[in-house]
């Protein structure tokens, strides 16, 4: 398993045409639809449309950040995020439509204006966690594609480009490798033939198989395993929250 290095014009392009589908799924949904619950448990679709404008806006902060080198909070405190999310989530489709297009324009902007130098600036996440900038376009394509599938509006994990689905199990399984707080498992993709290997014993215990759309529904807690089968027989492992 490696961890593809990002390449952020690709990325930015790939932005782009995710958003591009989700607004149209969006646009196409009846009104009454935003304030109907979404995957996401306490949240509306209108709470997960809320969030990916304002985790747009987020991002061009530490674009920002990375162009001008002055420190630019991701968000101002975790408070007014989740304030901003609440505020928005119930206003009408067509509100929401607007702000998700100004926010994805904001963010190509503040994309295209960053020198290839400023690629490599290292900004801080809301998390905490130190990133270079040329990372912050596909932590945008993450949060879209997630949250398109987290609106249950037609868009399942089937529905993902299988290069996304690859590189993001590797992200997101890169940090649990050797983890000695985590199951001797191995994951095995039965499309790609990619394995991933868990856990800090030199054998894994138990393989896991699946195409790496069912793989990356586990992994990232959105499905309790359905399409994925264990040799040997056995339940499958609790992993850590990861997304």
């Amino acid at each position: 398993m490696s961890v593809q290095r990002p390449d952020p014009a690709r990325d930015a392009a790939a932005v782009q045409a995710a958003t591009e589908r989700l607004i149209e799924a969006v646009a196409a949904l009846p009104a009454a639809a935003v304030a109907e619950p979404s995957l996401l448990p306490g949240w509306t679709r209108g709470h997960v449309l809320a969030h990916l404008a304002r985790n747009a806006d987020s991002l061009v902060n530490l674009l920002t950040w990375a162009r001008t080198g002055e420190e630019t909070p991701q968000y101002i405190s975790t408070e007014v995020r989740d304030k901003d999310i609440a505020d928005g989530a119930g206003r009408p489709l067509a509100e929401h439509l607007d702000d998700l297009r100004s926010s994805a324009e904001r963010f190509a902007l503040a994309a295209g204006e960053i020198p290839p130098q400023a690629w490599a600036a290292q900004v801080r996440m809301r998390s905490g966690k130190v990133i270079a900038a040329a990372e912050i376009p596909w932590r945008r394509l993450v949060e879209i594609n997630f949250h398109h599938v987290d609106l249950g509006i037609g868009c399942g994990f089937d529905d993902l480009p299988a290069d996304f689905t690859g590189r993001q199990l590797d992200a997101l399984l890169d940090g649990l490798s050797g983890h000695e707080g985590v199951a001797a498992v191995r994951l095995h993709d039965t499309g790609s033939g990619s394995t991933w290997d868990l856990g800090a014993a030199t054998e894994p215990e138990l393989t896991v198989s699946g195409t790496g759309n069912a793989l990356l529904a586990w992994v990232s807690g959105r499905a309790k395993g359905d399409g994925l089968t264990a040799v040997p027989d056995h339940p499958l492992p609790v992993l850590p929250p990861l997304i």
